[in-house]
C-alpha cells in the first residue's frame, strides 16, 4: 500500500470520464488500498480513482470521525438508482481543489448500486453527508468537480487561484 499524488485542478485528467471496471481482482483491490492510504494521508473523506490519475470507476470513502476506528467504504462501478427530490446544502471541499470550499445543493438522499471490495453487488440507501459524499465522488467519475456547480465568476476565480499556486510551487 502506498500514498499516491493527488491531481489538482486545472488538470485535463480530472475532466476525463472514468471507464467501468470489468472485474474486481487483486489489481483493483491494491488500487483501492492505495486510494485509502492516499485519502487518509490527505485528511479526506472520499477519493475517486481519477484523482490519482487512474480513469477507473472506483471510489473510496470513510466518514468515521474516530481516528482509531476507521470505517472504509468501497464503491466499484457505482450507479445512482434513485435520488430524493428534497435537496440539502453542504459546504463541500475537494482534495483536487485544495483549500477551496463552497455550499453545494444536492439531493438529500440517494440509492446507489455498486460492487464492494470483494466484487459483490450491493445496494446502499444513503442520506445526509453520506449521500452528498457519494454524489460528489461520483461526479468525479464523469469529469465533474464541485466548482462546476458555481457561477462562472466564482469558478474562474477559484481556478485562477489554483493555477497561481501551482505556478508558485513550480517556480520556487
Amino acid at each position: 500500500m502506498s500514498v499516491k499524488k493527488i491531481l489538482t485542478e486545472p488538470n485535463k485528467l480530472l475532466r476525463q470520464v472514468s471507464m467501468p471496471v470489468e472485474k474486481v481482482g487483486d489489481q483493483e483491490r491494491q488500487l483501492m488500498d492505495d486510494m485509502l492510504d492516499t485519502m487518509y494521508s490527505a485528511n479526506g473523506i472520499g477519493l475517486a480513482a481519477i484523482q490519482i490519475g487512474v480513469p477507473k470507476r472506483i471510489i473510496v470513502m470513510d466518514l468515521s470521525k474516530d481516528e482509531n476506528k476507521k470505517e472504509p467504504m468501497y464503491f466499484v462501478n457505482p450507479v445512482i438508482k434513485n435520488k430524493n427530490l428534497e435537496k440539502a446544502k453542504y459546504e463541500e471541499g475537494c482534495l483536487s481543489v485544495p483549500n477551496q470550499f463552497a455550499e453545494i445543493e444536492r439531493p438529500n438522499g440517494c440509492e446507489v448500486e455498486y460492487l464492494d471490495y470483494s466484487g459483490r453487488k450491493k445496494i446502499l440507501k444513503a442520506d445526509g453527508l453520506l449521500a452528498t459524499c457519494i454524489q460528489h465522488e461520483m461526479d468525479h467519475l464523469e469529469g465533474i468537480l464541485f466548482i462546476d456547480y458555481l457561477s462562472k465568476l466564482k469558478k474562474s476565480m477559484i481556478i485562477k487561484k489554483l493555477s497561481k499556486s501551482k505556478l508558485s510551487r513550480i517556480v520556487v
